[in-house]
């Protein structure tokens, strides 16, 4: 697998040793990619998959990190197969410390052919209710019991991670982007309800986002990819950008870091770590600030982060 060399030598200083990881959706793109990441830098891995054939190719992958990682093929949004995966953490490597919500459907799976020329539009009220329940069901509610599941273990321990993957607000509201913009919105509101539930336990809840469109199976199709990207309306990151700073965000390292998140794409892994969090993260959540009017309310979760707006402020058609 290529990736960066910096992003390899930055996940290589933050040392994992001990610790057990869960990420969902750990089959292939960013999950693949943030597992592989935190086994290498030694922590004992679970990756979640609901594709046996993702998982395979995980695995062979495996082979020369030093940590160790295990393969569980899951639907997350079955109770019994969420309990299954939790078990599987305890039974292989003996606990749960750190828990990576990753697993998704993307817009794609609700717009099949939405960067092609004469595409139809996506309005909310030509959906399913069986398309609208699936994604909901697969990114918010089945993090919401992966996470329920998982932090009593962690509780128990006096410490703990949860990382979810949300996306950038301008993705959320954007017009046609539901029911994806909402599934993301919920997992958003919810960390920061589970950072003030936690608050005292030694738990963390933190965001890593993408920040940009990824160059991932499922994302788009070729035709897409390719129509999207010569008319610049799409700007692809690799799931590697996710490494330096998942590495970073779980490790004793972020002791004191707790309700953040961060943007991938924004993150130079050359870079100290501590540097590139104080530049590029911002807290969680949706923040209500009065318009200039004084009467009416906006939400935004733009608040400046110094650096970021610079390199990354302009949103494009597509970005995560």
């Amino acid at each position: 697998m290529e990736r960066d060399d910096g992003e390899k030598a930055m996940a290589e200083n933050i040392r994992l040793d001990g610790k057990v990881a869960i990420v969902t959706g750990g089959g292939r793109g960013l999950g693949r990619a943030m597992a592989l990441a935190l086994a290498e830098a030694g922590a004992r891995v679970v990756a979640v998959d609901l594709v046996a054939e993702n998982l395979a190719r995980v695995e062979r992958a495996a082979d020369s990190v030093s940590g160790a990682l295990a393969c569980v093929a899951a639907d997350i949004r079955n109770a019994r197969d969420c309990q299954h995966a939790i078990a599987a953490a305890h039974e292989r490597f003996g606990g749960l410390d750190i828990l990576v919500n990753n697993a998704g459907l993307l817009p794609s799976y609700a717009w099949p052919g939405r960067f092609l020329v004469g595409a139809p539009q996506a309005k909310f009220w030509n959906l399913g209710d069986d398309v609208v329940q699936n994604v909901i069901d697969t990114n918010y509610v089945a993090h919401d019991r992966m996470t329920r599941y998982a932090v009593p273990h962690m509780i128990a321990k006096g410490w703990g991670r949860v990382v979810n993957v949300t996306t950038r607000l301008t993705t959320m509201n954007r017009s046609g982007g539901s029911p994806y913009g909402a599934s993301k919105a919920a997992l958003e509101m919810a960390s920061e309800i589970w950072v003030k539930d936690l608050a005292g336990t030694g738990v963390t809840v933190n965001i890593l986002n993408p920040g940009a469109a990824v160059d991932t199976p499922g994302f788009a199709t070729p035709e897409e990819k390719r129509v999207a990207t010569a008319s610049g309306r799409l700007h692809m990151m690799h799931p590697d950008r996710m490494r330096a700073p998942i590495v970073w965000l779980v490790s004793h390292a972020t002791d004191g870091i707790n309700a953040m998140r961060y943007d991938a794409v924004a993150w130079d892994p050359d870079r100290p770590a501590e540097e590139q969090a104080a530049l590029h993260g911002r807290p969680l959540g949706f923040e209500l600030k009065p318009k200039a009017s004084g009467d009416a309310h906006e939400v935004r979760d733009d608040r400046p982060a110094a650096g970021t707006a610079a390199r990354f402020g302009e949103d494009r058609s597509g970005q995560a």
